[in-house]
């Protein structure tokens, strides 16, 4: 079954809305589309006196292989581009910031109150997967959202340098999202080069979205190929869930 079918119906099989399957171009209206420092009346967040989630509130948040199905399966360790890519020295301050950000694999930073995680491996195409749910002002998310707005443009071209000495090409692009949670970003990453096999390009989709005072963060790469398709797909998935975890009130799951 090709990988965008696939997503499709893992997204209607839960009830999600009818255009999940058709994400190529959707309405990006958001409110994390407002410039950095404008005034906006987005939706507020939860109440103040609603608690962070639990550990295992946030777990049940996850999305996992349990959902998305072959070909995802628990990882078994940490992809061998993560050190000969991603650990490069890039000749652009905003480009070197976000390398480092995702070599770390903590996009939101470490000031989270709640934290989930899982890690799945594509055995089809040999990309990679890190899902994560965390709790934090929603003030700090937005300038997460917001800086990774500015990317595409900062980062439209620059030049990176590996451990190793070897220059790497590095492109950043925008990805949209379907209209998703109360603000949500995304961007996709490629680092081109060439190596004894020849040339190859990693491709890495990162995705972020706000639901209330939680958040969720994705990433999706390989040197492979790697489906926008599966990432707005999953991010979409994880957004419903997230809703409804906080529906239920966040009582002990």
């Amino acid at each position: 079954m090709p990988r965008t079918s696939a997503v499709c119906l893992l997204l209607v099989s839960v009830v999600l809305t009818a255009g999940a399957c058709s994400v190529g171009r959707p309405d990006r209206a958001s409110s994390a589309a407002v410039p950095p420092g404008t005034p906006t009346t987005a939706r507020p967040s939860s109440p103040a006196a609603v608690p962070a989630l639990t550990e295992a509130q946030a777990r049940a948040a996850l999305v996992t292989e349990t959902d998305l199905g072959e070909p995802w399966i628990p990882t078994e360790g940490a992809a061998t581009w993560r050190d000969g890519l991603l650990k490069a020295q890039a000749d652009r301050p905003d480009c070197q910031r976000l390398l480092d950000t995702l070599y770390s694999e903590e996009l939101f930073g470490t000031t989270t109150r709640s934290r989930a995680v899982t890690a799945l491996d594509d055995t089809w195409d040999e990309a990679q997967l890190r899902y994560q749910v965390v709790t934090q002002r929603p003030a700090d998310v937005d300038t997460t959202l917001a800086w990774l707005r500015t990317l595409p443009n900062k980062c439209a071209s620059f030049t990176a340098t590996t451990s190793q000495g070897d220059l790497r090409a590095g492109q950043v692009s925008g990805l949209e999202l379907p209209e998703i949670g109360d603000a949500r970003e995304a961007l996709r990453l490629t680092l081109a080069g060439e190596s004894a096999d020849g040339e190859f390009a990693l491709t890495l989709d990162v995705a972020a979205v706000r639901v209330g005072d939680d958040a969720l963060a994705l990433t999706n790469g390989g040197i492979g190929n790697v489906s926008a398709d599966v990432t707005q797909g999953i991010a979409q998935l994880g957004a419903e869930r997230l809703a409804e975890v906080r529906k239920r009130g966040r009582a002990e799951v």
